[in-house]
């Protein structure tokens, strides 16, 4: 997913109608490649926010507020000596490139009116936040300087003038002609795809912008030129034509295309995208609300999936663990449960025993325990007298009948710590914010799972630090509440719910658990039915069909003493089969907790 030229463009545009005139107030610069300016315009406030960043070049209005490094850095200081208490007179795009100049002008050390221009590459790797002055266009500095042993094609450094990166010999989108557009076709391979033609022939066009173009023209973004018929291609100008007007005369509607499932941003725009009907779209008033959306989840989910691999490592680790465990004391079980022969060995020794002479290897006897007497070999040890050698067998026999008791107890405690375990990697992938893994972190450090460091301080475990369980509203107009971790479980289950409210968990699958709100009524089937879907969805039985979901009254769920977080035990419950699509989940109404 890209910023391209046609988000650039109406960055632009929101840029100008809001900063345009206003004045620089205070210049920051919270990360080593990006820096937040701080703008007094039309009577309100605003902050600017620029990003260098390799893999998240961008620039919009910002709301949100950054902590500073307690020195600045040299480049903030130098844009603070010539930024700061100027005004913005131009903000401007090269073509449809992604490259902003924003011209600053103000008072030099000697009193003279100049303009200094700032100017921003959005180019992946190559992003660069670039002060030049406008008269000579020389270089005054660059948040990434660029020296000659760094590259050979284009350096950016102080004192030398500055030069925008090599054209790539793109036409400008904004003024496609269908005789150019025809010569460019018969230029390229046959087969070449069309998606493909377009973003490498026509500047400020992404993929996915390419595929919006030929999805409004009804053709196969796949499609080869030299399949084109002439019919396809009237029809493709039309599309490509059609959108650029909207672009050119800045008829934009911000667009957010969202995938519920996997809780992650499908696709932005600044033009309304249509090619993805089966995801959620959103709009925007403003392209910075997007980008701000879009950018700020992005962080967050990065920041959730870097701290819940790591955990997930761990508690992956520690179930396999367990698994092989379980495994090894079935197979102590299976030994255990031939004890009886070792006791019967015994007895039978004992029986024939002034027939055994010291230093035999084996003796025949008959098995008086059998149906019909049979005869049976038993192992003798030559070293032992016979009396020595039944005690062995007894003493096996009791070591083994032990064993089957201790062991039988560890499978219990064995299988209730997987089920755990299982619960925690749900628990984990139930996650939306980083506050949750903590609580999940603090909860495995509370369990002796992760080793507890002595140098943090504990932190304040009031109820404004506490993550809040998911809302829901079902279409019956009852309130449904869906456990996150552990913790919310347990709190719902245990607290929160009356005890004639509906609790809801799928049946032997790890999972979260789900409070109906009954208000005293009898609750319709329909939103049993919800409830019962968002408990499949949000257990480990997400991607399977027909899971099985128990549901009974809280009064019916206790909790057995010294059980872990999140477990309970419950009677008296009904079954319901449902099958978890993320259509019927997106129909479900999620409030605010």
């Amino acid at each position: 997913m890209s910023l391209d030229g046609i988000v650039t463009r109406s960055i632009i545009h929101e840029l100008n109608e809001k900063i345009v005139d206003g004045k620089v107030d205070k210049v920051y610069q919270p990360e080593e490649d990006e820096i937040i300016i701080n703008i007094r315009a039309k009577g309100s406030n605003a902050k600017l926010l620029i990003s260098a960043s390799s893999n998240n070049p961008r620039i919009y209005l910002t709301k949100h507020t950054k902590s500073n490094p307690i020195k600045p850095p040299m480049f903030c200081m130098l844009l603070r000596k010539h930024l700061q208490g100027g005004r913005i007179t131009n903000i401007r795009q090269s073509a449809m490139d992604r490259i902003i100049h924003i011209d600053v002008q103000s008072f030099d050390e000697l009193g003279v009116l100049s303009t200094k221009t700032l100017i921003v590459e959005i180019m992946g790797r190559h992003s660069n936040i670039i002060l030049i002055e406008e008269e000579n266009n020389k270089i005054l500095d660059s948040i990434k300087r660029v020296t000659p042993d760094i590259s050979s094609v284009r350096q950016v450094f102080p004192g030398i003038l500055y030069k925008e990166p090599p054209s790539q010999d793109k036409l400008n989108a904004l003024f496609i002609e269908k005789n150019t557009l025809l010569e460019k076709i018969n230029e390229n391979n046959e087969g070449t795809p069309l998606f493909k033609f377009i973003y490498k022939n026509y500047m400020g066009i992404s993929p996915l912008i390419a595929r919006e173009i030929c999805y409004r023209a009804e053709i196969d973004s796949s499609t080869k030129l030299g399949a084109l018929s002439d019919e396809m291609i009237d029809g493709f100008f039309s599309s490509f034509s059609d959108l650029m007007e909207k672009v050119k005369y800045e008829k934009y509607s911000p667009t957010m295309i969202l995938d519920r499932e996997k809780r992650e941003v499908v696709a932005f725009s600044t033009i309304d995208i249509k090619q993805y009907s089966n995801y959620s779209k959103t709009h925007f008033d403003s392209i910075s609300e997007v980008l701000e959306e879009y950018y700020e989840t992005r962080d967050r989910m990065d920041r959730i999936k870097q701290k819940s691999s790591s955990l997930k490592k761990l508690i992956t680790t520690k179930l396999d663990r367990a698994k092989n465990k379980l495994a090894k004391q079935k197979e102590e079980l299976l030994t255990a449960e031939k004890r009886e022969k070792y006791k019967i060995y015994g007895e039978l020794l004992t029986a024939n025993i002034y027939r055994i002479e010291q230093g035999q290897n084996e003796i025949e006897v008959d098995n008086f325990y059998s149906e019909n007497n049979e005869k049976i070999t038993i192992s003798l040890d030559p070293r032992y007298t016979p009396s020595q050698n039944a005690q062995k067998y007894f003493k096996r026999y009791t070591k083994l009948k032990n064993a089957y008791e201790f062991v039988s107890n560890e499978i219990i405690h064995t299988k209730d710590e997987i089920e755990y375990l299982d619960h925690i990697l749900v628990s984990i992938d139930n996650c939306t914010d980083v506050e949750e893994l903590e609580e999940i972190r603090e909860e495995l450090i509370d369990e002796g799972y992760i080793k507890k460091h002595s140098k943090k301080k504990k932190k304040n475990k009031g109820k404004s630090n506490q993550s809040e369980p998911r809302h829901y509203k079902s279409s019956d107009d009852y309130d449904l509440y869906v456990g996150k971790n552990n913790k919310q479980n347990d709190y719902l289950t245990l607290k929160f719910a009356s005890k004639d409210d509906i609790w809801l968990h799928t049946k032997d699958i790890p999972g979260s658990h789900v409070i109906i709100k009954t208000k005293g009524e009898e609750v319709p089937a329909q939103t049993i039915r919800e409830a019962a879907l968002l408990a499949a969805y949000y257990s480990k039985g997400k991607m399977s069909s027909n899971v099985p979901v128990d549901y009974t009254e809280r009064r019916n769920v206790r909790k057995p003493n010294g059980a872990k977080l999140g477990m309970v035990i419950y009677e008296n419950n009904n079954t319901i089969y449902v099958t978890p699509k993320i259509e019927e989940i997106n129909k479900i109404k999620e409030l605010d907790y």
